[in-house]
């Protein structure tokens, strides 16, 4: 029993000791376990594409041990639904975790980055899905009547619209439209409306100026991308308050914004008649004030100028005034508001955030210790240099301390000793204009850092410094080449200048050949070598000139261009058609056909010629040098093979398409007695009841010569044909009456022989019984006779 009861404790004490060994081993193999799974999307986020103003669901699913903890991030910022009560919905169910966004808008589309990240003490890892937004329509559009190129004068008002077909047409939710100006996007303002609704989308400018001239684009977002439409828009200079006093400057802008100190700058008028510009003024006006102050005493003849004297935190407009021998000019539109603030104090902060939810922020101050006089300025140098003015520049010092801060500054010339320039003026910027510099002397200048304890030590001297116009104007364009557009404008393109020069753009300016007087073709700077001058006359002639411009003024007039009439460009002309075959002897056959619909704007000069046999696919080329007539005879054919022809008309311009293939044609010899078919109906002095019919007289005159001809008339679509004539015509022409006005018809002509009357010639082309301009009602037999010698 004892044996017994020893063998059974040995057993039991084995089963534990094994139990706990497997326990061990499984935590063992439980914590490597852990250990190693680092935490994981088992589902991702995915992207999505969206209606504007419909909820979307976000969804993943994480794993890892211990628990991860999932937090939702909107362009980097965590999400915090308390904030924005009823836009976001956090939820964690079995495992998935999900984001409900309840009213999706436009606006989140521009952060539109949510993202989930998984947070413990391993890397976190992120899910980014990314939300594209459908802009409101997503619609079929087709434009309708487009905006053309228009005009404007400055102070007036345009509007253009382009209007189209939408389907479906909603009124709550019209197309989406974007409006550029020389490739710039346009948001509405006080001087830019904007509308689409109506079937219809338009801009409106309110105020123009010659700032708005350019280049305009609509775009519309279609069901399949987008559509779009441009043109061009011409500003003109309005009235001048003066007689010959200039236009106004355009294109103000203010930068190198410091906390009493901006650099303004503009674009120069075109001066096509007026006296040359003498120089500008610039006048400024606090924000909300409609008091404008005159900045400079004396015009400055650069397209630049220093504004000195402004009030730290105050906001200002600048504008431009143009002066020459004549008077001032109209003043040019008002810049942008620009606020006087020290550009260098942001550079001075050090941002930190805390938890991505706090930012802390920290001047170079807190980190400079304990500094009473600051340390002195370095890198004095010139930043801009001319004639009229020199602008010093310089970085603040380092450590500055926390002391409010100004400079003074000195200047020397040559050997001579050093002297202080602006010992009434605390100047808070690191900028300063100085004018009275003397012509043909060099300077060099030092700056200290001053505050309440005291001064800096003196900054190292700048260079030397001597006030001179460093490039000057540009010089001309070269040659200049106008070449037809339309039968209002002309396309011009020049060489570019040798010497651009920080070139601005260009002024294009058109003259009437046999007047003097030039006009200008733009206003505003353009800055393309190639220019679609608008708004000509059609047929008159004009020459052109180009000049540069930058900073300094207009560069020289180019030479003229070679004079240009107005009319539509060319291009090659369109294919002859009506192909028919007037004559043929068993070799050669003789043909005939029309003249292209359209000629390519120039006078068709050649015809080229094609053959095959109809049973190939090849085709051969008849003649190698042009015809000028419309009549061609091919010879070396096979007798009893059908041929097919095709004809291609040549201009100035080239070889247009050829011709649609004729029918197919037996080269077989002609025997029949009566004469073949006439050719080349035209038609002359059209009139309401009236008109003179011409023709060729056939090749082929068949046993006999020909002694007359009958003229068939029917109406436009009728089989119907009436004989105009009882008697065999002696002449090859026929002056038709009795027509109705407003109405087509068709005419065939028949020749006769002793032997009877021929084959009919081909249909002519449906003309109109309407009164041209210029003809009169009676057409007298000299011009009869004189119609028939031209023909």
């Amino acid at each position: 029993v004892i044996q017994e009861e020893l063998h059974r404790m040995r057993m039991a004490t084995k089963a534990q000791v094994e139990s706990l060994e497997i326990e061990r081993e499984v935590n063992t193999l439980s914590d490597v376990y852990l250990i190693s799974r680092m935490p994981d999307f088992m589902v991702a986020l995915r992207p999505h594409t969206v209606w504007e103003k419909t909820p979307v669901k976000l969804f993943c699913t994480v794993q890892g041990n211990p628990r991860p903890i999932v937090k939702w991030y909107k362009g980097g910022m965590p999400i915090d639904p308390p904030s924005t009560p009823g836009k976001y919905k956090i939820e964690n169910k079995y495992g998935v975790h999900s984001l409900i966004i309840s009213r999706y808008v436009e606006q989140l589309l521009h952060n539109a980055s949510h993202n989930a990240q998984i947070l413990f003490c391993f890397p976190f890892r992120s899910s980014v899905p990314h939300l594209t937004d459908i802009h409101p329509s997503k619609l079929e559009v087709s434009f309708l009547d487009r905006f053309p190129v228009s005009f404007g004068v400055e102070g007036s008002s345009v509007s253009l619209v382009c209007t189209m077909v939408v389907v479906p047409d909603l009124p709550n939710l019209p197309p989406h439209a974007q409006w550029y100006r020389d490739d710039k996007l346009l948001k509405p303002g006080k001087l830019v409306e904007m509308a689409v609704g109506g079937s219809a989308a338009s801009l409106t400018l309110p105020h123009l100026a010659k700032d708005d001239e350019g280049l305009y684009t609509v775009r519309i977002f279609t069901k399949d991308g987008t559509t779009e439409h441009s043109a061009y828009l011409f500003v003109s200079d309005a009235p001048p308050s003066a007689a010959g006093a200039p236009g106004a400057p355009m294109s103000v802008k203010a930068y190198d914004i410091n906390s009493d100190y901006v650099l303004v700058a503009w674009k120069p008028p075109n001066t096509v008649n007026e006296a040359p510009i003498a120089g500008y003024f610039v006048d400024r006006c606090e924000a909300g004030s409609d008091t404008w102050v005159q900045c400079n005493d004396a015009p400055v003849k650069v397209c630049k100028y220093p504004v000195h004297g402004l009030s730290v935190g105050r906001s200002y407009h600048f504008r431009v005034r143009a002066v020459n021998s004549a008077g001032i000019s109209r003043p040019s539109r008002k810049s942008d508001k620009v606020t006087a603030i020290d550009a260098a104090e942001n550079e001075r902060l050090q941002v930190i955030k805390i938890e991505g939810k706090y930012d802390i922020v920290i001047k170079d101050d807190d980190l400079e210790g304990h500094v009473t006089i600051p340390g002195e300025p370095t890198d004095v140098h010139a930043s801009e240099i001319y004639k009229s003015f020199v602008v010093l520049s310089w970085k603040p010092p380092s450590p500055r301390g926390r002391a409010p801060l100004w400079y003074v500054i000195d200047k020397v010339s040559g050997t001579g000793a050093w002297q202080r320039i602006n010992t009434a003026v605390k100047l808070h910027s690191p900028r300063y204009p100085v004018y009275d510099l003397q012509d043909g002397q060099k300077y060099q200048f030092r700056v200290y850092s001053v505050n309440m304890h005291g001064s800096s030590e003196a900054s190292a001297p700048s260079e030397p410094i001597q006030k001179v116009d460093q490039d000057g104007v540009p010089s001309a364009p070269g040659q200049v080449v106008a070449t037809r557009n339309t039968k209002t404008s002309v396309f011009v393109q020049w060489e570019a200048p040798k010497h651009l020069k920080h070139l601005m753009g260009y002024y294009i300016d058109g003259r009437v050949v046999g007047s003097k007087d030039w006009f200008a073709c733009n206003h505003k700077p353009f800055k393309h070598t190639r220019f679609v001058v608008h708004g000509l006359i059609p047929g008159e002639s004009y020459v052109f000139r180009v000049q540069a411009v930058n900073v300094f003024g207009l560069s020289e007039e180019s030479q003229e261009s070679t004079p240009i009439s107005v009319e539509p460009a060319l291009a090659t002309p369109s294919s002859p058609f009506g192909i028919t075959l007037l004559s043929c002897d068993g070799s050669s056959m003789t043909l005939a056909w029309k003249s292209p619909k359209h000629c390519g704007g120039s006078k068709v000069n050649a015809y080229y010629i094609s053959k095959r046999d109809a049973d190939t696919l090849v085709w051969n080329e008849v003649n190698l040098t042009g015809v000028k007539e419309r009549i061609c005879t091919v010879d070396n054919l096979t007798e009893g093979t059908f041929y097919e022809f095709r004809v291609q008309a040549a201009n100035m311009a080239g070889v247009g398409p050829p011709s649609s293939p004729s029918a197919p044609m037996k080269c077989v010899a002609w025997t029949a007695e009566v004469p073949g078919p006439a050719y080349d109906l035209s038609f002359s002095e059209v009139r309401s009841h009236s008109l003179v019919i011409l023709w060729k007289a056939p090749v082929y005159t068949g046993a006999s010569a020909v002694t007359g001809y009958f003229v068939d008339m029917a109406k436009k679509d009728s089989s119907e044909f009436v004989t105009l004539n009882e008697e065999a015509l002696k002449h090859r022409y026929l002056q038709v009456s009795g027509l109705e006005e407003g109405q087509f018809y068709v005419f065939r002509v028949r020749a006769v022989n002793a032997k009877g009357v021929g084959k009919a010639s081909q249909l002519s082309e449906p003309v109109c019984a309407r009164a041209l301009p210029g003809n009169s009602s009676i057409v007298s037999q000299e011009q009869l006779f004189k119609l028939t010698q031209s023909h």
